[in-house]
């Protein structure tokens, strides 16, 4: 038997410095103080006023809701801080063609039943000449298209009333309100712009920051959310970068808050497809956030921003924000001792809004993996491992929203439907049209109902079902799904309108600070 290497005394992290605050800065410095309050670790953030930050990740997707559970706060409270409103998914208008319209929801669709998917009996019924929306089968689709919400039930009593809502906040409130409540918990915050990274000699990792009016920060972690430029992890350690803008284009967005229209009280995110890319339109209690992702090599920026003010619902409340950007990631998230987070590890097109969730994630994986300070490079491997392959797999859900419209004689369309696809999507995309098969891979943000959604929003439906659903007849499956449907709809009938459950939990007060 091999001999076990001898035990080494631990050496503590007793200093984090994250460089740069924003959503990512105060979300990390949030989390980490809370959890490390018992253990002598001092938290530093160093951020400039005098540089703005992107500002413009107002959706999110369920999870956030652990997040905001991990840091001792209610949901409610955070609709209350920030402005926020219900996100129950997102609505795609144009995508599969001018005029159509899908919705990606946050929930289960319909119930299974002898072990056999609930969507190869669906399946089953297209096939034998009884087509029915696939949406009629999820209550939360279902609450979305009613513009109502309700609390989802603690104990569902089958899958029909399974499903989990989201969030939209004002991203600038937010990020202010996890500082306050960093404040409160004994995080240094020092307002100084970085003007170099330094180096320890013999080991390569980051010694301290040098900041322009406060001297040097010296840590034993560095967590960079710096942003696109990634002070830390690109400019001074050097991580190059994986381009994937091959499989994804578009590389620049316009952002504009208007005022709302108050007859969309839709409790979802809705991305329209336009010529050159997306819009989104994100709603809150106070405004409207409005955006156009774009090809910069369809579309100028002159142009993009002249079309979406003429589509702004409402009055412009702010300046056009333009935002450059490339999909893709750091080649390493975390290198010696320093861990990258937020645009600053990596980008990919707010599409399904994933980019708190990858903030978000990778702060859990940071504290699964937390080292000690002499920083084991297989700590950083495993890390490095995981979350590149939640950005591969998040890549190819983006991909598959390209590759299934049939918005022909459109050349930035036309491109993406007839590009070629990584290996692992067009495995997913063969056995799916084979047999309905949804295959899931490791580390999947996005799982079957997801995939499922985005099949049947763009009618890429398979040739055949599962052979195992003919177990029950047509007959019998028709009147299963029409039982389904009522339950669904019976459901619906006794929630509340959206802008009722935002009345009841604000009380017609604006929005205010979270306690700490």
């Amino acid at each position: 038997m091999t001999d076990m290497p001898a035990a080494q005394h631990a050496k503590p992290i007793r200093q984090i410095v994250i460089a740069g605050g924003g959503t990512a800065g105060w979300m990390a410095a949030c989390y980490f103080s809370g959890r490390l309050a018992r253990q002598g670790v001092a938290i530093t953030v160093v951020e400039s006023s005098a540089i703005g930050t992107v500002g413009v990740g107002e959706a999110t997707v369920p999870g956030i809701r652990d997040y905001f559970r991990a840091i001792g706060v209610e949901d409610i409270d955070v609709l209350r801080a920030t402005g926020g409103t219900v996100k129950l998914g997102i609505e795609f208008r144009d995508w599969a063609q001018p005029g159509s319209r899908f919705f990606h929801p946050f929930g289960l669709y319909g119930v299974p039943s002898r072990g056999v998917p609930f969507h190869q009996y669906w399946l089953k019924l297209q096939h034998a000449g009884e087509p029915t929306d696939l949406a009629a089968y999820s209550l939360c689709s279902a609450l979305a298209q009613r513009g109502a919400f309700m609390l989802p039930p603690d104990k569902p009593v089958n899958d029909l009333a399974v499903f989990d809502w989201a969030v939209h906040f004002d991203a600038s409130r937010f990020a202010a309100t996890l500082r306050d409540r960093a404040l409160a918990q004994g995080v240094r915050h020092i307002d100084d712009v970085i003007n170099d990274v330094a180096l320890d000699a013999q080991t390569g990792h980051i010694a301290h920051l040098v900041t322009k009016d406060h001297g040097s920060v010296a840590g034993d972690l560095f967590i960079d959310c710096t942003g696109f430029r990634s002070l830390l992890l690109g400019k001074a350690l050097g991580v190059g970068w994986t381009d994937w803008t091959d499989l994804l284009p578009c590389d620049r967005a316009v952002a504009i808050p208007c005022a709302a229209d108050a007859t969309r009280d839709w409790p979802y995110t809705v991305s329209t497809a336009q010529e050159a890319g997306w819009q989104w339109r994100i709603p809150l209690q106070h405004r409207v956030g409005n955006g156009y992702v774009y090809s910069s090599a369809m579309l100028s920026d002159d142009e993009a921003t002249a079309k979406l003010l003429s589509r702004l619902e409402g009055e412009a409340l702010a300046e056009p924000n333009l935002i450059r950007f490339g999909a893709g990631h750091r080649q390493r998230f975390w290198a010696g001792n320093c861990v990258g987070m937020g645009l600053a590890a990596g980008f990919l097109e707010p599409l399904e809004s994933t980019s708190i969730t990858l903030i978000q994630t990778a702060i859990e994986r940071l504290a699964e993996f937390f080292p000690d300070a002499t920083f084991d490079p297989a700590l950083a491997d495993e890390f490095n491992r995981a979350t590149t392959l939640e950005y591969a797999r998040i890549r190819d859900f983006l991909i598959l929203h390209y590759l299934g419209n049939r918005r022909v004689g459109e050349p930035f369309w036309d491109r993406l439907r007839q590009a070629d696809v990584p290996e692992m999507l067009a495995h997913k995309l063969r056995l799916f049209r084979a047999r309905g098969r949804l295959v899931r891979y490791e580390w999947e943000s996005f799982l079957d109902p997801s995939w499922l959604s985005m099949y049947a929003g763009f009618d890429w439906l398979p040739r055949a079902h599962d052979p195992m659903a003919d177990h029950f007849t047509d007959a019998e499956i028709s009147e299963a799904l029409r039982r389904m449907r009522e339950t669904v709809a019976g459901a619906v009938a006794e929630a509340r309108p959206h802008r009722d459950f935002i009345a009841h939990i604000t009380g017609g007060t604006p929005a205010g600070p979270l306690a700490a």
